[in-house]
């Protein structure tokens, strides 16, 4: 990521009107931190103007009297030259508010925003590179109308094209109108995880008792938690506050979930069904059971978690990759790992409509959104025992599958270091 120094023009009223939650000046600093700009500062008047110095990065600036989003900038860094403009453009070819100047370029620039010209009255006096902005980039936000437009632009970010039908017709119309209430606050996508943690740690409690009242509503909570958590990477995308350490949160969280509930579901049947349920044993199978599921469910934890951070270089655990091939890296005698193409399979068009029906809607079944309700369903019909047994089924279907695809991937990381190369880091 190039290092740049970025000027936010907020000398404008429009500059503090707020879209989700943001004023358009502090979305654009944001704007501007995400591409790479380690220094910001804000024009807000005269004497910013006059206090300008030049500066060794390359110069990105900023119109704050719009809608900006990530991909209004984002394409110029790819345009960055030793000495030269690159300008963010819309479809018509027009200036968008935004660019990027290196060299003499840049200190022209400096000189020209401190004696108080215009963005938009220096670009037309050189012979830039004109860039195309992307999608959801910007919008005017001068009257009502353009205001509500921009958050309208804005919120389709939140719809991702991966969304399986479960999300987008079961989660998404429940999440979106709490993430636009939430926008409206301070609260933060971390905050968001660690309230969902503590709504999965009372559920699991509930869920963990004797009495079907107390499993139905931790079952349910668990639920709530789950339309919850949709809304925590909504706010992080809203407002450009995904981290690194956000996404670990996020899917630690996720996944000790899925183990806490599995072994509350075993001391419920324990307490519920009693071990007489199996006949005469000297010991309790149901908490024999949840012991050992608990166990693969750790297993098969690190298995996922050394997977996307050693290969992958992902803190989503939906990021995981089973088969790897070998590529030359970026340095000398080293290579890298990057995710095996798919095998083409058949069409679901091309089998019979069973057959097709299963394989398009047969994955989500195995979904974590899926089964959140479906649990929350047995949890209603008294059907409990049913649940634990699912949840033992799926550790016991996952151990082999993740075990195989460790030891291969630790195997090919030992073949490629005794071969004298040296594995990137993803």
């Amino acid at each position: 990521m190039t290092a740049l120094h970025a000027l936010v023009i907020a000398d404008s009223a429009l500059a503090r009107v707020r879209i989700a939650g943001l004023p358009a000046v502090e979305r654009a600093i944001r704007v501007a931190r995400r591409i790479g700009a380690k220094r910001v500062t804000v024009i807000d008047g005269a004497a910013a103007r006059t206090s300008l110095v030049a500066s060794r990065e390359p110069l990105l600036v900023i119109r704050a009297d719009q809608l900006v989003h990530t991909p209004l900038v984002a394409p110029l860094v790819d345009a960055i030259a030793d000495d030269g403009i690159a300008i963010s453009v819309d479809p018509d070819g027009a200036y968008a508010g935004a660019f990027i100047a290196t060299g003499a370029t840049a200190e022209a620039a400096l000189v020209a925003l401190a004696r108080g010209d215009t963005d938009t009255a220096f670009v037309a006096t050189t012979a830039p590179t004109e860039v195309p902005h992307g999608e959801i980039a910007r919008h005017a936000i001068g009257t009502l109308d353009e205001r509500r437009a921009a958050h309208a632009l804005l919120y389709r970010i939140l719809v991702k094209p991966q969304d399986n039908a479960i999300t987008r017709y079961l989660y998404r119309p429940v999440s979106l109108p709490l993430t636009r209430l939430l926008a409206k606050t301070p609260v933060t996508p971390n905050q968001i995880s660690y309230f969902v943690g503590l709504l999965c740690l009372v559920g699991c409690w509930l869920t963990a008792h004797a009495s079907f009242g107390y499993v139905i509503a931790g079952t349910t909570t668990l639920l709530v938690a789950a339309y919850v958590d949709c809304c925590d990477g909504e706010i992080a995308r809203l407002k450009l506050l995904s981290s690194r350490y956000g996404a670990w949160v996020d899917t630690v969280i996720d996944e000790l979930s899925s183990v806490g509930y599995m072994v509350a579901l075993g001391l419920h049947c324990s307490a519920h069904f009693g071990r007489a349920y199996f006949g005469a044993f000297s010991f309790d199978p149901w908490l024999v059971a949840a012991t050992i599921t608990a166990v693969i469910y750790v297993w098969c934890m690190y298995c996922i978690y050394y997977n996307i951070i050693v290969a992958v270089g992902s803190a989503n655990s939906q990021d995981y990759v089973g088969k790897f091939d070998v590529v030359p890296g970026e340095r000398p005698n080293s290579v890298k790992l990057r995710p095996a193409a798919a095998k083409a399979i058949p069409a679901a068009e091309s089998l019979p409509p069973l057959l097709a029906f299963a394989a398009t809607y047969g994955p989500y079944m195995f979904r974590r959104d899926f089964l959140a309700w479906f649990v929350t369903l047995l949890a209603v019909l008294h059907l409990t025992h049913i649940s634990f047994a699912m949840q033992i089924v799926g550790g016991l279907a996952m151990l082999p599958v993740l075990t195989l695809d460790h030891l291969r991937l630790r195997k090919l990381r030992r073949s490629i270091v005794r071969g004298g190369q040296v594995v990137e880091s993803p």
